[in-house]
């Protein structure tokens, strides 16, 4: 009887860990090792190297052949950005860039950021069939994507086994450019040298998500950036779902937007 009992016990719990397996694929495009992915080096603020691209990537009406994907949750296109407190949008400093979330992450104390760029048809199509459900009016089907993933990141000064895994996917087909924004697991917000409580991740000043061009005009923040709220991101989205936000950015547009800050507090909508 034990024995039979163990066993419930033992499926019960393959059963439970299969699902959540199953919805993080469904929203995180494949990555890691077995993509051939390239991988950061554990390095505090560090970054990628400068990663020359096999295609003209248009961010805000310009057009970039190179970027560095940076361990504090940016993607830039004209230099690395290794600092850790994030400043809120528009920088008008000349840099352009996407801040998937950024934050300061410790990639030593646990993690790890993979990216690659890839022409694989059945991610292509799989992106072509996202970006004609989510816009339907513009004629899109992808020749190339660049995936980049923050895979259970930590923070800096973490005491805890806190980790954060998001991703950011650019895609175009050599006219319209789209990045879409994935957020599976979000539990921490701010490094312990923002301000953040080591033991949380949580306070100071919290992490930021959204999209630089570099002059005084051209930015978005996603609502709930740099406040305590943006940790619900895995709940809310422009596009109906929860954890995922995209825009189109080679002349860029924001749809399907609400006005209203998230609530901290959990909830099983996300905006729309």
């Amino acid at each position: 009887m034990k024995l039979s009992f163990v066993f419930l016990l033992l499926m019960l719990g393959a059963l439970t860990d299969a699902q959540p397996a199953q919805e993080k694929t469904a929203l995180l495009y494949p990555y890691g090792p077995d993509q051939h992915d390239h991988k950061n080096p554990k390095l505090d603020d560090g970054s990628s190297e400068k990663v020359s691209l096999t295609v003209t990537f248009t961010f805000y009406g310009k057009e970039y052949k190179t970027l560095y994907v940076n361990n504090n949750g940016v993607i830039s296109f004209d230099s690395r950005v290794n600092q850790y407190t994030p400043d809120p949008f528009p920088l008008a400093d000349g840099r352009p860039f996407v801040a998937p979330y950024w934050a300061d992450v410790n990639n030593i104390l646990g993690g790890d950021i993979f990216y690659r760029e890839t022409t694989d048809p059945t991610l292509l199509a799989r992106i072509t069939k996202n970006i004609n459900e989510y816009f339907p009016k513009i004629p899109y089907t992808a020749t190339w994507a660049f995936v980049a993933t923050w895979d259970h990141v930590a923070y800096y000064g973490s005491t805890t086994d806190k980790g954060n895994t998001f991703q950011a996917t650019l895609t175009t087909n050599t006219k319209t450019s789209f990045i879409i924004l994935n957020y599976w697991d979000i539990q921490w917000t701010t490094g312990g040298a923002s301000g953040g409580d080591v033991e949380t991740g949580l306070g100071g000043t919290p992490a930021h998500a959204g999209f630089n061009s570099g002059d005084e005009t051209n930015f978005y923040n996603i609502p709930g950036s740099q406040t305590e709220a943006i940790i619900n991101i895995t709940k809310t989205s422009n596009v109906n779902v929860p954890g995922r936000w995209v825009f189109q950015v080679d002349d860029f547009k924001v749809t399907g937007v609400p006005t209203e800050v998230p609530k901290v507090v959990d909830s099983n909508n996300c905006w729309l």
